[in-house]
């Protein structure tokens, strides 16, 4: 697959709720998940443990009240695009959520992904 298309099913899916199933079909054996320094889990290599890491964090989410993701813009093999949420989390109680994601494609997978957002109020 292309940049433009492993981007397009990327959002596709994660708009449809399917972030897990995005992770096992389009991420890289070896991919590299990189968080803001200072989160839990900032850089987090092999697919394996982006899945756990992503797992994990739905896992504490108890409400999604909006959620949104941009159409992805597309620069080489990289491409971005723009997640906002309002969630309410078991552990933390309810956050509004806004980042740019950045995601490179390499052979038709993702191998590198970071995220940069300001970390909400607790």
């Amino acid at each position: 697959m292309t940049t433009q298309q492993v981007a397009d099913k990327l959002v596709s899916m994660c708009r449809e709720g399917k972030n897990l199933e995005a992770i096992e079909q389009l991420y890289a054996d070896d991919i590299v998940s990189r968080e803001m320094p200072g989160m839990p889990d900032s850089v987090v290599s092999g697919i394996k443990a982006v899945y756990e890491k992503s797992e994990k964090w739905l896992e504490n989410v108890e409400e999604f009240h909006e959620g949104k993701i941009s159409d992805p813009i597309i620069a080489g093999d990289h491409f971005t695009c723009t997640m906002d949420y309002d969630v309410t989390f078991k552990d933390r109680g309810r956050a509004q959520m806004k980042e740019v994601c950045v995601f490179q494609v390499k052979d038709g997978k993702i191998v590198n992904e970071q995220f940069f957002y300001d970390m909400p109020e607790m």
